[in-house]
C-alpha cells in the first residue's frame, strides 16, 4: 500500500480541470517544481454528470514528459468499458464512482489486475456504508466534497463527517487506505479537511489559479493545513 499513518504526508493532487490550456506544460513542469507529485484527471462523458473533459487521449499525450502520478477519476457511465484505455494511457490510479456501477468488486479487480491503484468515488449524498463490503481491498477512497461536474464549487461541510468516519473505519479496522477528497479545497477549507483525517487532497483553482505563481499557491495552501 502507499503509506502508514503514524506520520502523515498530505499530498497536495492538482486537478488539470482548472488547468490554463495554452499553458498546461508550463503548468505542470511548474507544479512538479514546487513539490507536487501527483496530477488529477476528472474524466467526464456529459452522462453521468453535466460536463465534457478529459479522455485517455489526454494522459497518453503527457505521458512522456512526467514522471507524476496519473490519477484519473471517471465521471463516466460504464466506466469498465474505459479502464483500460485509461490505464494504458499512463493512469497509476483510477477511481470509479459506487453510484451507478453495481459491480463495484470487479472494477476494482480489474484496475489492481492491471498494475494500478483502485479508487471508489462517493457523492456528497452517498454513506459511507455502500462501502462495507469493498473497503479492505481498497487502496484508496475518494470524498467528493462538491456536486460532481464543474471546478470552482463551494466545498459542501457534509464531507467532514465522512471523511472522520473513513478514518475511523481505517483505524479500528487496520486498513490502510487513503482517504482522497475533492471540491472546494482552498486555504480557507484545507485545514478543517486534513484535520479530518484526509490525506491526498484534490486542488484545482486554489493550485491553478494564475493570480500570482503556481509555487506560490502550493505553499500557501500548505502553510494553512496547520496539521
Amino acid at each position: 500500500m502507499v503509506q502508514t499513518f503514524e506520520k502523515r504526508e498530505i499530498i497536495l493532487v492538482p486537478s488539470l480541470l482548472s488547468a490554463d490550456w495554452w499553458r498546461v506544460r508550463e503548468q505542470i513542469e511548474e507544479l512538479t517544481q514546487a513539490g507536487c507529485g501527483w496530477l488529477h484527471f476528472d474524466a467526464m462523458d456529459g452522462h453521468f454528470v453535466p460536463n465534457l473533459t478529459l479522455g485517455p487521449m489526454f494522459l497518453q499525450s503527457l505521458r512522456p514528459h512526467s514522471k507524476l502520478h496519473f490519477d484519473a477519476h471517471l465521471m463516466i457511465e460504464n466506466s469498465g468499458d474505459f479502464l483500460d484505455e485509461f490505464i494504458e494511457a499512463g493512469a497509476d490510479s483510477v477511481s470509479v464512482h459506487a453510484e451507478g456501477n453495481p459491480h463495484l468488486h470487479r472494477l476494482v479487480s480489474r484496475i489492481q489486475e492491471k498494475g494500478a491503484m483502485a479508487g471508489v468515488v462517493l457523492n456528497p449524498a452517498t454513506p459511507t456504508n455502500v462501502l462495507d463490503a469493498i473497503l479492505p481491498q481498497l487502496d484508496y477512497v475518494l470524498v467528493m466534497s462538491v456536486n460532481p461536474g464543474f471546478s470552482g464549487q463551494k466545498f459542501l461541510p457534509l464531507a467532514l463527517d465522512k471523511i472522520k468516519l473513513l478514518k475511523e473505519w481505517r483505524e479500528r479496522e487496520n486498513l490502510n487506505f487513503l482517504i482522497q477528497v475533492d471540491g472546494g479545497v482552498n486555504p480557507q477549507t484545507v485545514s478543517s479537511v486534513a484535520q479530518a483525517g484526509a490525506d491526498v487532497l484534490v486542488c484545482g483553482s486554489s493550485l491553478l489559479s494564475t493570480r500570482q505563481s503556481l509555487r506560490q499557491n502550493v505553499a500557501d495552501l500548505r502553510a494553512a493545513m496547520d496539521i
